[in-house]
């Protein structure tokens, strides 16, 4: 991929995911983040909380895959950052919480391309200034 052939303004194919709580279970055996937010509505509510939530560097990683789904390598990322505004609240059924990502390219230069990357949970938006640079060519 060229950066001739990518112009701002370009829509990445979206992607949807249901973040359930075995998925919060999973990452936090991946991850040490055992947190009982993320698995204890007791534990999260008492803390004021709504119920449980997932960890926001596993929203952080899933929006990453707009990006990388559509450039075909994770090694062509070369920066990512993004910062957590609101929480994924995760209910306790077979579902789970729907995540919605998306992402437009936003700058390019000669190599590198910026992508804007979004995350929308129950319409609201769960990341903010989420941008990704990724380098084209081999």
């Amino acid at each position: 991929m060229s950066a001739d052939a990518i112009e701002v303004g370009t829509q990445l194919p979206p992607l949807t995911v249901h973040l359930t709580r075995a998925d919060l279970v999973r990452y936090a055996g991946a991850s040490g983040d055992f947190n009982p937010i993320h698995w204890s509505d007791r534990a999260a509510t008492a803390l004021g909380l709504e119920g449980v939530l997932a960890h926001g560097m596993l929203t952080m990683g899933t929006a990453l895959r707009v990006v990388t789904d559509w450039i075909g390598d994770p090694a062509r990322v070369v920066a990512y950052s993004t910062r957590f505004t609101k929480p994924v609240f995760v209910p306790d059924d077979d579902t789970g919480a729907e995540v919605s990502f998306s992402g437009t390219v936003s700058a390019v230069s000669e190599d590198v391309v910026t992508v804007t990357v979004e995350a929308v949970c129950a319409g609201v938006k769960v990341l903010g200034a989420a941008r990704v640079e990724v380098r084209l060519g081999g």
